[in-house]
């Protein structure tokens, strides 16, 4: 884990530090040689000394043999002296070459520094003040005075692990209840160096910010012999660290500057990347040097240390009491977001090898995208130099300048992932551009890489909304859609939580969900008034639908303290988009409550940084660079057109209704306490096709989960689609891949439905449901109601309301625009909208009256949404989806109908479904039922399948309130054969509640239908007169 001075990446020598350790242990033979030499000394105590040294040697390994013996009297199998051997063997060759290499390191260390004193009038750590870098100022000052402050420093940090820490700890946990630090050192000095473990190397201090802040970077390096060692006396559990080195830029903002003292209102202090981590193990944690474990063991710590200070987290302390804005100074809100479009690269590398590397092939290609601790990788792009990625992911920007957004391009390949280059690119240059759209050249390997980056501005103008949200509808984004703002949750603390059992404080810690995403506060120990004062960040999509989801848990997530709902449009009409305020919890205490502050932004790219160069050769293009002085007016302008011009295949699309099923032997992807506990999976299922995109829910802890969701799409009849179809497993990080399957839809075009099991590939287990439909619209208005009540029939609850119809609209051409101002022509583009559903068209650069704006809809496919709309109303069409409902629904109204009875009528369709074996019944509605008092009833159906009575046969309707002629068209099953189906009796009852304090059900009628009387097989929607309890037999 040392450092070696061979490293290219150490710094200068000028700026070295050296790892703090004791002087290397001479060996035995060393100490006795002068005692040897001595011709004094007699020969008996030496002869018996050896013969002592060769029964200690003798005894020591024997010993080895103690754990061989005790496995063979125990009966245990001979793999686990095997493995005891292998794993005592690993730990000590580490631990041999690690003192190895840092005898050799200390060895050099020491060589140079006696050369150095000796050659040098003057040492290199103290360089006069004149003597500067081009970025950074040396601050020797400030060195001093943390040399002066360091030994105070350790005695704090020893008081807080012993009286904060280590209560905390062993509160969090009963197994921990003897948890102590038996030992604080953070360093002392180093040998041949007089200079304290941690050292400013560099301070640089940013102008032209802000004028109410100070911000300074400080270059820290720690190369200490830090000693922190714990105990857990129940378990005789000891471990610890010895020696630890650390190096990054530490970000140090002064704000707010106010008008008395100490002048300086707060310190802020965080890293604005993640900061080099070394670290030496000692004790029971020595098991964590064997290779593969000692990298994890790090990256979990840096992990900590990140959630700590890496942005967007950060130190606040304040300097003076009752400080305003607190909340905003511990999490400000970003300064913008960059939305980064990863669209290709080209001339990458060849890494890929064959026949031991006499044929050369070419690379499998990705990219990983970082900007701080955002980061996001790309799919993978199979044998290609020159790989079209087309993928678009928003990071948030905190602090400009500092933060770098860095591309790096990777070869996937079995083992080990080979590097092709990668690219670094101040945010402070985007802020700049507005827009940057450029090819970027990859450095440690070849090739290029194309950017298109855009810096969102964030608006607390909730009149904006309708404006952004119409732009993002003409963004094409994969593999998320576009956000069109972002809300920041200031979680403060709750007050009153409710105790657990036996009167417990509980652990509270809080869920935040918006859709799919879920963020996670930290738990707070023993007590029913947790303050948290940690802020979290979510990227919205539509404002205007969504809702933030709050549960207050117990931090072992089983015992929910309270919730809440709060719908976003809220905030929308809120002052600056912001609430701050306390919020009451449900399902909780009469007195729990939460505070917090939502504020949310509206993310804004402005217009005029936009370019959209006009192509060549279309119709109303536009040479940009032309001057001649007629252009854009309206001279020339051509006649006005009495018709459209589409092509043959405008309006002639179908539609494709999808229906997801379900899943079955999905792989558990889920691994709890460090991978020891294997869970199962949160799946969810992602659709492609036709441009489109489509996200089912989330269905939790589930390898067989149902869905039961229905999506719609516009398809054409072009050859060669395939419905991609994606299942992922949900995390809070990123979501695991569960398989995927590819539908070429020539099948299901031609023969209108599919219904099958797809094998998911790319994963061992696995396979999905599937159901689909071809929908062709049918140019007639007599069929509507029918459509609409199959749909009704068929529509679940977790699925989109189902379309009826299909309105094509073919946009022509605009004239007599007006200008802009400064009589500048305008960039003209259209926004169509039925209902929530809107589209966009291209925008055409500097177009004015007399110029065509047409849409491409004659040279391009129709069903493209940027060129032509393609909506779900107007027009009806037939679907070709539950003919057997269609029949029914045909067949079970007639221009003749008999009068209701006394008692009123209950419409029902019932048949057997042969292909599921399921006995289905349709309860339509009720008419002409009687009113027994003053109030009209509130009536339900209940349906029992006789001669069984009890609860498995019992089906009923939801209620109605008040009505005499209630509406239901509910559906219900019974799994059951056909000849089963044919000696029953179905029971039909309509009731009504007597009263809200009631259980009686008051009777308005039934009937009783022998399913051995009825055509189950072409079953029809019938009226049925209702009797009373005596007659229905």
């Amino acid at each position: 884990m040392e450092r070696s001075l061979g490293d290219d990446s150490s710094p200068s020598p000028v700026d070295q530090t050296s790892t703090p350790s004791d002087p290397p242990d001479l060996s035995p033979t060393a100490n006795t040689k002068p005692e040897q030499s001595s011709g004094n000394q007699p020969a008996g105590p030496g002869a018996a000394g050896e013969a002592l040294a060769v029964l200690t040697s003798f005894g020591r390994r024997l010993l080895v043999l103690v754990p061989v013996y005790l496995a063979g009297a125990m009966g245990l199998s001979v793999g686990f002296v095997l493995l005891g051997l292998a794993l005592y063997l690993g730990w000590r060759r580490v631990r041999e070459e690690k003192e190895r290499s840092l005898r050799v390191a200390r060895q050099l260390l020491d060589d140079e520094e006696r050369l150095t004193a000796k050659t040098l009038y003057m040492s290199h750590r103290e360089l006069p003040a004149w003597v500067s870098f081009p970025d950074v100022e040396k601050a020797e000052w400030l060195n001093k005075i943390v040399a002066q402050v360091w030994p105070f420093l350790g005695q704090y940090m020893e008081k807080l692990l012993a009286e904060t820490v280590a209560p905390a700890v062993r509160g969090s946990n009963p197994h921990l209840q003897t948890f102590t630090f038996t030992r604080v050192e953070l360093g002392e000095k180093v040998q041949f160096i007089s200079l304290q473990p941690l050292r400013i190397l560099g301070v640089k201090v940013h102008s032209g910010q802000r004028k109410e802040q100070i911000l300074m970077d400080l270059n820290i390096s720690y190369v200490g012999d830090v000693q922190i060692d714990v105990e857990v006396k129940k378990y005789f559990c000891k471990a610890g660290v010895k020696g630890m080195q650390l190096h990054g830029v530490l970000r140090v903002i002064l704000e707010p500057l106010i008008g008395d003292l100490p002048i300086v209102g707060a310190v802020s202090m965080f890293f604005i990347r993640r900061p080099t981590l070394d670290i030496n193990w000692t004790g029971m944690t020595n098991l964590l040097d064997i290779p593969g474990l000692s990298s994890l063991s790090d990256n979990m710590i840096m992990d900590s240390i990140a959630a700590f200070l890496v942005l967007p987290n950060r130190l606040l302390v304040p300097l003076v009491p009752d400080l305003q804005d607190v909340a905003q100074l511990r999490s400000p809100l970003p300064r913008g977001i960059i939305r980064i479009h990863l669209l290709a690269a080209r001339g990458l590398s060849s890494k890929d090898k064959y026949v031991k590397g006499l044929i050369e092939g070419k690379s499998d290609p990705y990219a990983l995208v970082r900007v701080g601790t955002q980061a996001f990788c790309s799919r993978v792009i199979n044998e290609e130099l020159n790989p079209q990625w087309g993928e678009t992911y928003e990071v948030m920007v905190h602090e400009v300048p500092g933060q770098e957004i860095e591309v790096e391009v990777f070869d996937k390949d079995p083992d080990k992932d080979d590097f092709l280059g990668r690219m670094k690119l101040d945010v402070g240059k985007v802020l700049q551009a507005g827009v940057m759209d450029e090819w970027f050249p990859l450095q440690g390997g070849q090739g290029q890489v194309h950017l298109r980056l855009e810096w969102l501005s964030l608006l607390p103008d909730a009149e904006k909304l309708e404006q952004v949200l119409q732009w993002n509808r003409g963004v094409s984004s994969r593999p998320e859609p576009p956000s069109a703002a972002i809300l920041v949750v200031y979680l403060d603390r709750a007050q009153d939580l409710p105790l657990k059992r036996g009167n417990k404080e509980p652990n509270p810690m809080v869920q935040l969900s918006i859709q799919d995403v879920t963020q996670e506060s930290k738990s707070v120990y023993s007590t029913n008034s947790p303050v948290w004062e940690e802020a979290f960040r979510f990227f919205l999509q539509d404002p205007q639908s969504q809702e933030l989801d709050v549960q207050v848990k117990d931090d072992s997530r089983a015992l929910t303290l309270g919730a809440l709902t709060l719908p976003l449009p809220r905030l929308l009409t809120a002052p600056e988009l912001t609430l701050d305020q306390w919020f009451q919890l449900s399902s909780s205490g009469p007195n729990s409550r939460l505070y917090m502050k939502l504020v949310m932004r509206l993310l804004y790219l402005d217009p005029s940084e936009v370019r959209f160069p006009a192509v060549p050769g279309t119709p109303g293009a536009w040479d940009l660079d032309s001057e001649d002085p007629e252009t854009g007016s309206s001279v020339d302008a051509p006649p006005r057109p009495y018709q459209t011009t589409p092509d043959s295949n405008f309006g002639t699309e179908n539609v494709l209704r999808i229906h997801v099923l379900e899943a079955q032997d999905l792989i558990a992807k889920d691994r709890f306490l460090g991978g020891l506990v294997k869970g199962k999976s949160d799946p969810y299922v992602k659709l492609k096709l036709a441009g489109r995109s489509f996200r089912s829910r989330v269905v939790r802890e589930d390898l067989n989960p149902h869905w039961n969701e229905v999506f719609e799409v516009i398809v054409t009849s072009i050859p060669g689609q395939e419905l991609e179809v994606e299942v992922f497993d949900k995390d809070l990080d990123k979501d695991d891949f569960l398989g995927r399957c590819k539908v070429s839809l020539t099948t299901v075009l031609n023969s209108g439905f599919l219904d099958e099991w797809l094998t998911l590939e790319d994963v061992p287990s696995g396979r999905l449901h599937l159901r689909l439909e071809r929908l062709t619209p049918r140019p007639t208005a007599a069929e509507l109601e029918e459509v609409l009540q199959v749909n009704s029939l068929i529509q679940t609850q977790k699925s989109a309301e189902l379309a009826a119809a299909l309105l094509s609209v073919y946009l022509e051409r605009a004239e007599d625009l007006p200008l802009r101002k400064g009589t500048k022509p305008p960039s003209p583009y259209a926004t169509l909208a039925v209902g929530d559903t809107s589209h966009k068209t291209k925008i055409l650069v500097s177009q004015h009256s007399g110029v065509e704006a047409h849409s491409h809809s004659y040279s391009h496919s129709s069903s493209s949404l940027s060129e032509e709309l393609e909506l779900w109303k107007g027009l009806p069409h037939i679907t070709s989806s539950a003919p057997e409902l269609r029949q029914r629904l045909t067949h079970g109204d007639s221009p003749h109908e008999a009068p209701a009875g006394p008692l009123g009528q209950v419409r029902l369709t019932v048949w057997y479904y042969s292909e599921e074996r399921k006995l289905v019944s349709i309860v339509h509605g009720c008419r002409a039922l009687r009113q027994n008092g003053r109030d009209p009833p509130d009536p339900y159906v209940s349906l029992l399948l006789l001669p069984d009575k009890n609860r498995g046969t019992k089906r009923k309707t939801s209620q109605k309130k008040r009505t005499l002629n209630p509406e239901f068209n509910e559906r219900f099953e019974w799994e059951l054969s056909l000849d089963e189906a044919l000696r029953r009796k179905l029971d039909v009852s309509v009731k009504s509640s007597s009263s809200f304090m009631s259980r009686e059900r008051e009777l308005l009628g039934k009937v009783q239908l022998d399913l051995a009387e009825i055509d189950l097989s072409q079953g029809a929607a019938q009226w049925y007169d209702l009797m009373d309890d005596k007659g229905s037999s």
